[in-house]
Parts: structure tokens; C-alpha cells; sequence
């Protein structure tokens, strides 16, 4: 045999061989995911280090779940979340500079994760800080910030932020329609009933801490209800935060206090709360 030919069978063989043990030829790949990371400050990482330094407004941490999840499904990360963000920050600059978040999300997108809905209204940030203002002034007695502020944020929450929410996810899917999309809820915050060695640094009123709790998880129910009504998938930490919330020991909790916490940014995700949203998020989606 000509010495040409036995060197193509010989090619053809080893080529073969690794087909038969593959089951793909030798030289397939499979291209990563291309993965857009949309949302406000739970999305983040704000508080956690090291701080992105590619954009100090959005305080976007290189530790937060979008890079952990990445991270660990090989995929490859766009991740423009922003401390701060509202659901109009999806179709507008939130900062001079800072394009708005749908611009990153394109035709060619697989998979798209966001945390959004809790600065709407600024629900978060005015319930906890109004909260723990009326619950030093009573000593942590009675409900002073439920009787103050009664249903008005949960009529926002509904009026308001829940067709924010489905709009910004209907943008989402306009501009990836064949993309998976996942849109996470939001780890408890306080735990099911008042603690009393909580309130030195989560100072809620022991009747403020169950209307807290319904609050977020009237927020987190317009979450997946929008998410459902436009086709992505919701990411339920209800269970999976169960224990874990900011009035539990450093190392326990996901969620840092209003006070003598150990993250810049209180009342937000730690390093291993970001960790376990990342792993919760691939566990529901099937990644990694």
C-alpha cells in the first residue's frame, strides 16, 4: 500500500476510535453559554467584595451570584446589574454613562437571570429604614410602622410594581426570544416571628416583623406571577432561605442587618447568600 493512503487510513481509524468512545468526533466542542446578568443591587452583590471596578456607581461585586453562577457553568457572563436599579432602568440610563440594562440582552442571548422589583417604588428601602425608625421609638413594642403605613405598600407593590415587572420581562423576552429567562425572588429578610436578640441590630417592633415578611412575599408573588405570564421561569428561595435570614449568626445568614453587620451595604445578600442564590438558580435550571 502506497504510503499515502495507509497514512489516511491510519487517520481515519484513530478518528473513528475516538468517535466510538466520544460518541462526537474528537475535535467537537460545545460553545459556551452566552449569558446576560440583568437586575438591582440583590443581583449585584452590592456590599460584597471585590467591587467590579468597571462601573463604582452600580457597586456590582466580581463574588455575586451572576459570576458565581457563570463561573461554574462555563458560561460567558455579561453582567450588568446595578446597585439602585428600578425596572425602568431596563430601558433607560440609571446613570450618565451607564446604558440601560436591555442593551447587553440580544438576539444571540441564552440565558438571562435578574433580581428587579424591590427599589420600585423604593419598597425596600423605605419599609425597612421607616420600620426600624418607628421600632427604636417603641422600643420594639406593638406595630408601630404596620399601623402607620397600614396596606398603602402592598397597593404599590400591585398597582405598581407588578406591571413594571411584567413589562421589563416582556422586554427581556422581545429582545431574546429564544433565550432561557429566569427571574429570582428575594431571600427572606426577617425571620417568621419577632427574636428579641435580633432587634440590637434588625430593630423591628415584635408586630412589624410578620408585616415586614408579608410585604416581601406579596413582592416576591408579583415576581412569579409576572414571570409566568411571560414565559420565564421563576427562582422560589422561600424554602431554600428559610433560616437563613438577617437576623441569624454570621456564617448562617444570606442576608446582612440593618446594624453591626459585616457588609458596607446592610440589608443585603452576603458572599454566601450570592453563592446560594447562584446554586439555587442552577439547580432549578439544570445547569452545571
Amino acid at each position: 500500500m502506497p504510503k499515502h493512503a495507509l497514512s489516511h487510513v491510519m487517520t481515519a481509524t484513530v478518528a473513528a476510535v475516538a468517535l466510538s468512545f466520544t460518541g462526537a468526533p474528537a475535535h467537537a466542542t460545545t460553545a459556551p453559554l452566552d449569558y446576560v446578568a440583568l437586575g438591582d443591587s440583590y443581583s449585584a452583590g452590592s456590599g460584597v467584595l471585590p467591587v467590579d471596578p468597571t462601573n463604582l456607581l452600580c457597586l456590582r461585586s466580581t463574588a455575586n451570584y451572576p459570576h458565581v453562577l457563570a463561573n461554574r457553568a462555563g458560561a460567558r457572563l455579561t453582567d450588568v446589574t446595578c446597585g439602585g436599579a428600578q425596572t425602568k432602568d431596563f430601558t433607560q440610563a440609571q446613570y450618565p454613562g451607564t446604558a440601560p440594562q436591555l442593551d447587553a440582552v440580544g438576539a444571540d442571548t441564552d440565558l438571562v437571570t435578574l433580581t428587579i422589583g424591590g427599589n420600585d417604588n423604593n419598597t425596600f428601602i423605605n419599609a425597612v429604614v421607616s420600620c426600624g425608625t418607628a421600632g427604636v421609638l417603641s422600643g420594639g413594642k406593638g406595630s408601630p410602622c404596620k399601623d402607620k403605613y397600614g396596606t398603602s405598600f402592598d397597593d404599590q407593590i400591585e398597582a405598581n410594581t407588578y406591571p413594571a415587572l411584567k413589562a421589563a420581562l416582556a422586554g427581556v423576552r422581545a429582545k431574546a426570544p429564544h433565550a432561557r429567562v429566569a427571574a429570582l425572588g428575594y431571600p427572606w429578610i426577617v425571620p417568621r416571628t419577632f427574636e428579641a436578640s435580633c432587634f440590637v441590630t434588625l430593630p423591628l417592633a415584635a408586630g412589624d416583623v410578620p408585616y415586614l415578611r408579608a410585604i416581601q412575599a406579596h413582592l416576591n408573588a408579583v415576581v412569579a406571577r409576572a414571570a409566568q405570564e411571560t414565559g420565564a421561569a421563576y427562582v422560589d428561595f422561600g424554602e431554600a432561605s428559610e433560616g437563613h435570614d438577617a437576623c441569624q449568626a454570621p456564617g448562617t445568614r444570606w442576608i446582612e442587618p440593618l446594624l453591626f453587620g459585616q457588609n458596607i451595604v446592610p440589608v443585603h445578600p452576603n458572599a454566601l447568600g450570592e453563592r446560594r442564590m447562584a446554586e439555587r438558580t442552577m439547580s432549578d435550571l439544570g445547569l452545571g
